[in-house]
C-alpha cells in the first residue's frame, strides 16, 4: 500500500489547483481502501509481483473515489469519514467536475498498463456502477422495494467493483480461469456482504466510529435491507411508520424507525443475510492456492461483517 499510495501521488497532479485539492482532500480523509487491498491480496494470494498492480490498485481506488464524490452530490450528502463531504467544502460543480477528472485520469493509467483484457473488465465495472448508481435514484422513497431488487442494486453499484478489484489480480497473476472466477466470485459476495453491513450500522452504529450522520439513509428515502426486513415482520401502525418515512424522507422519525427494526429482528435478518455472502466468499477464497494471503481473504470475509464502522 506504501507503493500504491505513492503512485496516488504522482498521478494525482493537474496544473489546475483545485483539482489536486479536492482530490487529496477526499482521498486524504482516510477510508478503509478495501478495494485496492483486495486487489494486492489476490496478485499475491496467486503470487504475482508484477509491478503494474501497484497502478492498478490505484486505479479501482481512484474509481471509487470518483463515485464517492458523485455520490455525494446526488445524495446532498454533508458527513463523511468524520470530515465535511467535498461537495459541502468545495460546492456541487467542483466535486463533480474533480470526480470526472478522476475517472478519467484511472482510464489514462489503464491504457498505460496495456492490456485490453484489465481495460474491458474495468469499464465495464464502472458502467454497471453507473446503472446501479440509476436504479439506487429510480428506487428513491419506494417502500416496496423488495430485497432481490435491493440486492440487485448494491451488487452493481457496491459489489461490482470489489468483483473487478479481485478479478484484475487474477488477469495480472495470468491465472487459470477457475482461479480467476474464484477471485470474481470472492470479490463480488465479499462487496455484498460489506453493504449489507453499512445499512445496517446505518441504524445501530455510533456516528463517531462511522464517521458519517446516522439516519442519512432514511433521509434520502433509501430501502435497505433493514427497513425491507422490519416491513416484512411488523403490521398496523409500525409498517406504516417505517413505510412514511421512507416516501417522506423523514429522518425525524429515526428514533422510531430504530425502535421497530430492532423489536422485529430486521437487523439480524440484514446480518444473517451478509453472513451468508461472507461464507460464499470464504469457500470461494478456498479454491486459491493455500498460503498467507488466502488466508488473509478468508478472515477479511469473516470480519466484514462484525465491524462497527
Amino acid at each position: 500500500m506504501v507503493q500504491v499510495d505513492a503512485v496516488i501521488g504522482q498521478r494525482l497532479h493537474s496544473d489546475v489547483p483545485l483539482v489536486g485539492q479536492i482530490s487529496q482532500y477526499i482521498l486524504n480523509a482516510g477510508g478503509k481502501r478495501l478495494r485496492p487491498k483486495l486487489l494486492l491480496l489476490c496478485c499475491a494470494a496467486l503470487r504475482c509481483e508484477d509491478p503494474r498492480r501497484w497502478q492498478m490498485a490505484a486505479v479501482v481506488e481512484f474509481i471509487h473515489t470518483a463515485t464517492l464524490l458523485h455520490d455525494d452530490v446526488v445524495d446532498d450528502s454533508s458527513l463523511r469519514r468524520g470530515l465535511a463531504t467535498a461537495n459541502a467544502a468545495f460546492g456541487n460543480p467542483a466535486s463533480v467536475l474533480v470526480g470526472d477528472f478522476l475517472y478519467s485520469r484511472a482510464f489514462q493509467m489503464m491504457v498505460d498498463a496495456g492490456s485490453m483484457r484489465i481495460m474491458e473488465v474495468l469499464a465495464e465495472a464502472t458502467n454497471v456502477i453507473a446503472e446501479g448508481e440509476v436504479m439506487q435514484l429510480m428506487n428513491m422513497h419506494n417502500a416496496d422495494l423488495t430485497q432481490a431488487q435491493y440486492t440487485d442494486v448494491i451488487r452493481s453499484k457496491t459489489a461490482k467493483l470489489f468483483e473487478a478489484s479481485a478479478r484484475v489480480g487474477a488477469i495480472l497473476a495470468q491465472a487459470s480461469p477457475e482461479h480467476e472466477d474464484a477471485c470474481a466470485r470472492y470479490g463480488q459476495a465479499l462487496g455484498t456482504a460489506f453493504q449489507m453491513i453499512d445499512d445496517v450500522l446505518d441504524y445501530t452504529g455510533d456516528a463517531d466510529l462511522l464517521g458519517k450522520n446516522l439516519g442519512d439513509d432514511l433521509r434520502e428515502g433509501k430501502t435497505t435491507l433493514p427497513l425491507i426486513a422490519a416491513m416484512q415482520r411488523s403490521s398496523g401502525a409500525d409498517t406504516e411508520i417505517i413505510r412514511r418515512a421512507i416516501e417522506n424522507g423523514d429522518a425525524s422519525q429515526l428514533a422510531a424507525v430504530v425502535a421497530i427494526v430492532q423489536r422485529t429482528g430486521a437487523t439480524a435478518v440484514a446480518m444473517e443475510a451478509a453472513q451468508a455472502q461472507a461464507a460464499l466468499a470464504v469457500a470461494a477464497a478456498g479454491q486459491l492456492p493455500g498460503n498467507t494471503y488466502s488466508n488473509a481473504l478468508c478472515e477479511l470475509a469473516q470480519q466484514s461483517v462484525y465491524r462497527n464502522s
